[in-house]
């Protein structure tokens, strides 16, 4: 595989990775957050910050869960690695701010959690079949 492979691999992943996530923040989470942390998030979004984080977290998603399982040819192992990978990293962030911020909440620990799960598991498994076209 090649560097464009990996590279047009990644573009793919990218752009799945927002469009599945923009269903969840625009969608069906739309207030979730707010109503429920509203009080502990910042007035404007630090987008340098967030870009980065999400750049990285998708070579994590392809590193973790997507190349390994395209040379395997197992998109269901690329969709569970994916969605552990989702569950571990979500439930990093959400437990530790369980345990350290005030009046953090158990509904959006919980939910985002399991959207984690869902978002890697989905992503992965779109970047697994993407991956299998572009060879």
């Amino acid at each position: 595989m090649t560097f464009f492979f990996y590279f047009k691999l990644y573009l793919i992943t990218t752009l799945s990775f927002f469009l599945i996530d923009l269903v969840w923040l625009g969608l069906i989470a739309k207030n979730l957050y707010r109503d429920h942390i509203g009080h502990l998030m910042a007035d404007k979004v630090n987008w340098g910050a967030a870009i980065i984080f999400y750049l990285l977290f998708i070579v994590g998603i392809l590193i973790f869960a997507v190349i390994p399982h395209i040379e395997t040819g197992d998109w269901k192992q690329a969709a569970i690695w994916g969605g552990l990978f989702g569950f571990f990293t979500y439930m990093t962030y959400d437990m530790t701010n369980l345990a350290t911020l005030k009046n953090w909440s158990y509904l959006v620990t919980a939910a985002d959690i399991v959207w984690g799960t869902v978002l890697c598991a989905s992503v992965a498994t779109v970047s697994f079949f993407a991956g299998k076209w572009l060879i």
